[in-house]
């Protein structure tokens, strides 16, 4: 097993990366800049619908996110979002349509972060993350929660005023939890929610509530879901996940029992899993690889001390 140590560093969790795009955020509030900066050659833009943008895949194997000089913009009852500027002064903006342009060669093809978020480079990924979290946020915020006004675009993109009562509305964000349970043999805890077909295991995860630090949503989603009382509680990293707009704030946790009782609602089964366990059941096609772009294969790869076993052939 070839693992960290021998390979100097773990992977980064995906979709985390600023890919060297300062946001830029100063600038949002200036028109006149942004009208400038909308207007410059080198400026690039890409249009967001749905949670998909066109991204190509090169003849070197790459895949890349399809960004267009403004002025090749399809700019027609378009949003415009500003989303930061790189290490060479480029500017990116992205346009929120209902509908993807036609695609611009017979190689782009239309992808979400689902598929796209583990292919794309950091500052595609970076872009994308923040134009998919900005679209959603706008799609379901357009009227004012505090009169039912419409309300409108400002800040480019950040933010959205109510012309009637003067309120200002931020994009949402909402805490979940998500984490790595060990017992005291060092066993991991991975659990199948009930609508995951057989074999499918990963971490715990939930939405933390209001009034509630994110320790204590970590102790009360694992004594829900799997009835393990947790004791200690560490913080790993954190993911951003427009889907539609949760920040994944990962863990590890040690639970202070080892007999689980699972809730049947959320999770039908989970099973405590030593490495050698985890690595006899990925192998025999028993448990499915932890695969995708969720931090939840890096807290239990962090665990494992090495990248997962591969699936058997089919």
């Amino acid at each position: 097993m070839t693992t960290w140590t021998e390979q100097q560093a773990e992977p980064p969790v995906t979709l985390t990366g600023t890919g060297g795009i300062d946001r830029s955020a100063h600038h949002r509030l200036d028109e006149a800049w942004l009208a400038a900066a909308w207007s410059h050659p080198s400026t690039r833009c890409f249009v967001v619908s749905g949670g998909q943008a066109l991204v190509v895949d090169t003849d070197d194997g790459r895949t890349e996110l399809v960004t267009m000089p403004t002025f090749d913009a399809p700019i027609t009852e378009a949003h415009r979002y500003f989303l930061g500027t790189d290490a060479e002064g480029v500017r990116y903006f992205a346009l929120q349509k209902d509908t993807l342009p036609g695609r611009m060669d017979d190689l782009a093809r239309p992808a979400g972060l689902r598929e796209a978020g583990g292919l794309l480079g950091e500052r595609d990924t970076a872009l994308l993350v923040h134009a998919v979290a900005l679209e959603n946020w706008q799609r379901l915020h357009r009227f004012c929660s505090r009169c039912g006004e419409r309300t409108v675009i400002a800040a480019a993109g950040h933010i959205r005023r109510c012309p009637a009562c003067g309120a200002e509305h931020y994009p949402r964000t909402d805490p979940a939890v998500i984490m790595l349970v060990t017992d005291a043999r060092d066993r991991a805890l991975l659990g199948r929610q009930v609508h995951w077909p057989e074999g499918r295991f990963s971490t715990l995860a939930g939405f933390v509530e209001p009034g509630e630090s994110l320790e204590n949503a970590v102790r009360r989603e694992v004594f829900e879901e799997a009835g393990l009382p947790v004791g200690e509680v560490e913080y790993v990293a954190s993911q951003p996940w427009p889907f539609p707009s949760s920040l994944m704030l990962g863990f590890t946790a040690r639970a202070t029992t080892a007999e689980i009782a699972v809730d049947g609602e959320e999770i039908e089964e989970a099973r405590w899993f030593s490495r050698e366990e985890l690595r006899v059941a990925i192998e025999a096609g028993e448990v499915l690889p932890l695969v995708g772009i969720s931090i939840a294969a890096r807290l239990v790869e962090r665990w494992y001390g090495a990248p997962l076993p591969k699936a058997p052939p089919a």
